[in-house]
Formats: C-alpha cells, sequence, structure tokens
C-alpha cells in the first residue's frame, strides 16, 4: 500500500504537467488585443505566436527520441516544468527589456512550448510505467486534466481580468508560473519508473520499419487534427454564428468544448473494464463526423454551436486513447514510440487549423466550408480504426 501510495505522488504530478501544458497552450492567446494594443504588435505577427509554440513543441517531440533515453526521465520531466515556469515569468518581462517588444515575446513562447513539449512526450510514459490497473481508464483521466487545466485558464483569467483589471496581467502571469515550479519540486521527489529496460526498447527506425506503427501514426495525427480544428476555432465560431460577446464567445466555445472533452476522459476511465477501447473509438469518431456536419451545415446558429461543444464530448478520449491502442499493440515501443506519438498529435493538431482556416478564406471567409473540409480528419480516424481492428499483424514482442 505503501507503494501505491507513492506512485498516486507520481500521479498527481503528471496531472500537475498537464495542467501546465494547458496554462503554456491557452493563456497566452488571451492577451493577443493587449499586445496588439501595448506594444503595437500587428494580427500578422500575432499570428506567428502559436505557430512557434506549435513549431517548438514539434522539434521537441522529435529530439527527445535521441536524448530522454540518456539522460533519464526524471532529469527531463524536472527541467520541462523549469522550462515552463521560466517562459511565464519571462514573458511579462523580456518584452519591456528588449529593443524590439515581440521577439521578448516569441522567445518567452519558445522557452514555455520547450517545457510543453517535453511534457507531452515524459508525462505518458511515466504514468504507463506505474504499477496502475486499468491503464487504459488512468490514461483518460490523465488526459482530462489538460481539459480541467484549459478551462481553470480561461475561467480563471477571465475572472481576474472582471476584477483586478487587464492592465495587472503581468501579475497574472507571474501566479500562473508558480504552477510549474511548484510541480518542478513533485517531479523530484515522486518514485519515477522506466517503461522498458536500456536496450530492450524498439529504436527509432526499427519502429518506423513497422507497418503497424504508420497505422498507429496516422490514429494520433487524425486524433490532434480532430481536437485541434474545432478547439482553436470554437471561439471565432461562437462570435459569428451567434454575434455574442468576445467573453461569452470563449466561454460558449472553446470553454464548452473543453468541458465536455474533459467529462468524457473521466466517464471513460470509470466505465473502460465495460467497454472495448477501439470499438468507442470507432464510435466516438462517428459521433464526431457528426457534430463536425452539425456545425458546418446547421441553419439555426445554436443547433451548431451544440455541434461544436459536443465535438469536446466525441474527440476526448481520441488522444489518450491512441496513446494506450499504442502501448497494448507495440509494448516495446518505449520512449521513442512515445516521442513519435507527441510528434504526430502536434502535427495534427498545427495542419488541421491551418486547413480550416486556409479553406474558410478560400470560401470568401466562410468558417462553415472550413469545418466541412475538416470533417475528412475523424472520417480517417474512423477509416484507421477499422484497419486496425482488420489487421491481422502484431508488433515484434
Amino acid at each position: 500500500m505503501n507503494g501505491q501510495r507513492n506512485y498516486r505522488k507520481t500521479l498527481t504530478a503528471c496531472y500537475l504537467g498537464f495542467v501546465t501544458q494547458a496554462i503554456s497552450a491557452n493563456f497566452t492567446p488571451l492577451l493577443f488585443l493587449t499586445f496588439k494594443s501595448s506594444y503595437g504588435i500587428g494580427f500578422e505577427k500575432l499570428a506567428l505566436i502559436p505557430l512557434v509554440f506549435y513549431l517548438t513543441q514539434l522539434f521537441v517531440d522529435l529530439a527527445a527520441t535521441k536524448f530522454v533515453d540518456k539522460i533519464g526521465y526524471r532529469i527531463c520531466v524536472v527541467a520541462s516544468e523549469i522550462l515552463s515556469a521560466a517562459g511565464l515569468a519571462l514573458l511579462p518581462i523580456l518584452p519591456e527589456l528588449l529593443p524590439v517588444p515581440f521577439w521578448g515575446i516569441l522567445l518567452a513562447v519558445v522557452l514555455y512550448a520547450t517545457g510543453s513539449g517535453l511534457i507531452e512526450v515524459l508525462v505518458s510514459p511515466i504514468v504507463e510505467a506505474c504499477p496502475f490497473e486499468n491503464k487504459d481508464g488512468v490514461m483518460s483521466l490523465l488526459h482530462s486534466f489538460y481539459c480541467w487545466g484549459a478551462v481553470g485558464v480561461i475561467l480563471g483569467s477571465t475572472l481576474f481580468f472582471a476584477v483586478f483589471g487587464l492592465e495587472n496581467w503581468k501579475i497574472l502571469t507571474l501566479l500562473w508560473a508558480l504552477v510549474p515550479l511548484y510541480n518542478a519540486f513533485n517531479f523530484r521527489t515522486c518514485p519515477i519508473d522506466r517503461l522498458v529496460e536500456n536496450g530492450e526498447g524498439l529504436r527509432p527506425g526499427q519502429l518506423l520499419g513497422l507497418p503497424l506503427f504508420w497505422l498507429l501514426i496516422l490514429l494520433m495525427v487524425c486524433a490532434g487534427a480532430c481536437e485541434a480544428a474545432m478547439a482553436q476555432w470554437a471561439s471565432a465560431f461562437a462570435e459569428s454564428g451567434l454575434g455574442v460577446s468576445k467573453t461569452v464567445g470563449d466561454l460558449a466555445g472553446p470553454c464548452a468544448f473543453a468541458v465536455l472533452m474533459g467529462l468524457s476522459r473521466v466517464l471513460y476511465s470509470k466505465m473502460t473494464g465495460r467497454l472495448d477501447l477501439v470499438r468507442t473509438m470507432t464510435a466516438c469518431g462517428a459521433l464526431c463526423v457528426v457534430c463536425y456536419l452539425t456545425a458546418a451545415l446547421a441553419t439555426v446558429p445554436v443547433l451548431g454551436l451544440v455541434g461544436c461543444a459536443f465535438c469536446g464530448m466525441a474527440v476526448g478520449i481520441m488522444w489518450p486513447g491512441s496513446i494506450s491502442i499504442s502501448a497494448q499493440k507495440c509494448p516495446r515501443g518505449g520512449t521513442a514510440m512515445f516521442a513519435f506519438l507527441a510528434l504526430a498529435g502536434d502535427l495534427g493538431a498545427t495542419v488541421s487549423p491551418a486547413m480550416v482556416g486556409g479553406v474558410s478564406d478560400l470560401a470568401g471567409s466562410n468558417l462553415k466550408t472550413g469545418l466541412l473540409a475538416a470533417t475528412a480528419f475523424p472520417l480517417l480516424l474512423v477509416l484507421g480504426l477499422l484497419a486496425l481492428r482488420r489487421s491481422s499483424r502484431a508488433a515484434p514482442k
């Protein structure tokens, strides 16, 4: 029982790791208009901030296949929290110190994006290596904390700005930086096991030579794409579809999406013993298709918003479910496999919002057309899962 309690401390640290990632991904976009008014930064430059964030994560995901096993999980995951804290803490400081404020913002973004990328690579294998039963449920519950972190950042920041004013954003940024700083001490002291022993995990080249692995990569790309395409455009969709204010749009769009996504992950974590993961993900993929079609084709704005919100319920288990399936199908994948999966998920999350925006522009700024095009991602996910069920190939044991 004592060992189990110790690993509960590991699980708590991993929960806060995903909360840290949610802060990194969701807080700075809330300040875009503030950056524009305070530093005179145009929209074309502001658009580079999320691009730099996700490209940095992609680079870290790829690089992690080379260095994480050599350096060790503990050093890397503690560094991830310190980098996240440093990037957030420097966000209000560097723009005042550098002659070009925008470069100060980007430097801070690169720092906390590096930490966020390491968190994404490390937290899932750390939990997978813990001696818990019902790994599918534990993984789903773990990933729900990204959702709760996103909700907390949006609601907490909105409340702070309403009470203390937007001009005090620098104080709030420093307060958010305390979360990863505190969690660095959690990771420093909790037990951390390796997923596979040194020399027993598959090398990157071996993984890339497995046809099954490419199917798993496809699932992760589609999982990231299904989630990000709607999440990134939910606020704009709420504002354009209902004509509400930005505050109401943020709460009705991305906040509702994140709440339902988190609820779906919690519900699945409680029901894993009664549900087949592949079949459940296939059903969720089909529901996601319906949600995208509803958002894109509904003539009643409120119905479109319902499709947007319930898309969060549909995509909830896709990312953690794809990771759990990969761990089951390729048990010797090791850290390299989790790094490639994180890379694939981030690739989908980078490409899909850009595709929605590009198609929408081509259609005369019609966001519904962009969302209709994004239906391709849940369709591909369903086809990939059906192929997985039919496949008789197995990864080397």
